[in-house]
């Protein structure tokens, strides 16, 4: 199938770099409003104005993972349901109809994902239902949905919702977590072998419970989390292709925790949601690429946090 049959923008591809897409929506799923919920929630770029889908998550549940194929689809993994789950459900473009896909090979919660558009989407770490803690990353083959389970998985086991993010056709990352202590590492997988490294350069310190997003060829972001200092709004940047990292000068708006990541290809970065300051938030940040300027958009339709994110962009 071409990718002028997907609408995929494919001319950067063809010069050698990764393809570009249409930026169009954003999407905040599940999470925790004081009880599990199934509510997704999609900001149309670029106005930034948020609906709420007719159908949601084929059950409530928090503490899951999103990935996504840009023009085709967007998913959530795993997650918790009173339980780890191994539900995928899978949301179609540009109806955002649902319908449930390939399981996890194993039920898991407090995990991470990240996406290679057009090839395949990754869930990694977490916990098991016997509060194992996981090592494993999980590959989801497009456009069948086909899983494998990578040979080589994180070099640490970990759960605490690392962040993920991407640079498109060239890697894909996830940064911190907990094992025992707030990590700080940052693991890299190289398309399209997979083959992992650790960035020489971790996070500022080390980080859980917080999320990612990407503005592909330039930069990947890791923003928020809980750190043995309690809650923070650090937003570290590592550009590409050196993976140098830097500390933005301007974080999040407040510090919180368990917040959801997007983005609008070569435009902004979103976090959503959270717990700050003992609460949950509806409040959506987002940073204008390349300046990382932040401003305050349309919040989430509720108070709410330990969502997962995904994009179609």
């Amino acid at each position: 199938m071409s990718f002028i049959l997907l609408g995929i923008l494919n001319s950067q591809a063809a010069a050698g770099g990764a393809p570009t897409f249409p930026a169009v929506a954003g999407y905040v799923a599940g999470g925790n409003e004081g009880s599990e919920v199934s509510t997704v929630d999609k900001f149309a770029f670029p106005s930034d104005t948020r609906t709420t889908l007719g159908t949601g998550l084929s059950s409530a549940r928090r503490l899951s993972s999103g990935f996504f194929n840009p023009s085709i689809a967007g998913y959530v993994a795993g997650g918790d349901t009173g339980s780890p789950s191994a539900t995928v459900d899978k949301f179609a473009f540009p109806s955002d109809s649902r319908s449930t896909t390939t399981s996890l090979s194993i039920a898991r919660q407090l995990h991470s994902g990240f996406s290679n558009p057009s090839v395949a989407g990754y869930v990694a770490g977490g916990y098991d239902n016997s509060n194992n803690l996981l090592s494993s990353v999980e590959k989801f083959t497009f456009p069948a949905d086909s899983r494998t389970t990578l040979g080589t998985g994180l070099n640490t086991a970990r759960e605490g919702d690392p962040a993920g993010f991407e640079n498109y056709a060239v890697a894909g990352y996830i940064a911190g977590g907990f094992a025992s202590t707030f990590l700080s590492s940052v693991e890299k997988f190289a398309f399209p072998s997979d083959t992992r490294t650790t960035l020489a350069t971790g996070l500022s310190t080390g980080t859980a419970v917080f999320a990612g997003f990407s503005n592909s060829g330039v930069a990947g972001y890791a923003a928020g989390g809980l750190t043995g200092a309690g809650e923070v709004d650090t937003v570290d940047k590592f550009a590409f292709p050196s993976d140098t990292r830097t500390t933005l000068g301007t974080g999040l708006s407040s510090a919180r925790n368990n917040v959801a990541g997007f983005g609008s290809s070569s435009v902004a970065g979103y976090v959503a949601g959270g717990g700050g300051t003992g609460s949950r938030v509806s409040t959506v940040d987002k940073f204008a690429f390349p300046s990382d300027t932040r401003s305050s958009t349309t919040s989430l339709s509720s108070n709410r946090s330990q969502m997962a994110g995904f994009q179609d962009a």
